[in-house]
């Protein structure tokens, strides 16, 4: 994460908010920034998987 993107995340915020409300949405933009990379690199689940992982769920 860049300080570019926490200084961004810190102006679409409210003037009046709580310290963990920041603290989640860094968490967050850090996890997709994280999987994006990852898809980059090839590292992903393709989504034909994700489907049939989501089907064998269902029928537990």
């Amino acid at each position: 994460m860049t300080k570019e993107t926490v200084l961004q995340a810190l102006k679409n915020m409210p003037q009046d908010f709580h310290l963990d409300e920041l603290f989640e949405k860094l968490i967050v933009i850090d996890k997709i920034e994280k999987g994006m990379k990852e898809i980059e690199e090839g590292k992903g689940i393709p989504h034909s998987e994700v489907k049939k992982m989501i089907e064998s769920w269902k029928k537990k």
